[in-house]
């Protein structure tokens, strides 16, 4: 079994580079873990007592307003999130042991420290431009863009602690040749 971390800015391209290399084995997301966790009125009611917020039922907004206030608030929500994410992290990978490739989709990977846990790890990188553009065709805007970024090491930092860096600049053919030829060093 080869783990494979996918990483890399803000809007870079994460995503879609585990669609495409999601026929080559599973991909957990680190994202799609917190969604499933929101939906969760157990965990809403959990969050909202824990950073003291008055309703649970709009938690998100309230927790992107509280940001906006004050940029130390994340700390307190990453304390709560991060170890739930980590467990679900550890069952994909027993679920998953048997596999060839098992991929996982994390954009704070190397924020968080978890190189040790992955065989190779791709950074995908973009201009901070595009990335901006991407993150408002989403629904996003240039603050919470900025807010977010700067959670983030920057692209340099980032991208020496990983094995491979793949440009998503161009189209989806480009960037699906980048990441198979890098796939086919590990089969």
């Amino acid at each position: 079994m080869k783990r494979i971390g996918i990483t890399g800015s803000l809007a870079s391209g994460k995503s879609t580079a585990s669609k495409i290399l999601g026929y080559k084995g599973p991909v957990f997301s680190a994202d799609s873990v917190v969604k499933k966790l929101y939906l969760q009125k157990k965990f809403r009611k959990y969050i909202s007592k824990k950073l003291k917020i008055q309703s649970s039922s709009n938690i998100k907004s309230l927790i992107k307003q509280k940001i906006l206030k004050d940029k130390s608030f994340f700390k307190k929500l990453e304390k709560i999130i991060h170890p739930l994410v980590r467990k679900e992290m550890v069952n994909f990978t027993k679920k998953h042991r048997n596999k060839k490739f098992i991929f996982f989709e994390i954009p704070l990977l190397v924020e968080s420290r978890l190189m040790k846990n992955f065989d190779s790890i791709l950074f995908i990188k973009a201009k901070r431009d595009l990335r901006l553009k991407r993150f408002k065709k989403k629904g996003g805007n240039k603050i919470f863009f900025n807010i977010l970024n700067r959670k983030q090491f920057n692209e340099k930092k980032k991208a020496k602690y990983c094995d491979h860096v793949v440009v998503n600049e161009k189209n989806l053919n480009i960037l699906k040749k980048n990441l198979l030829d890098i796939l086919k060093k590990y089969e």
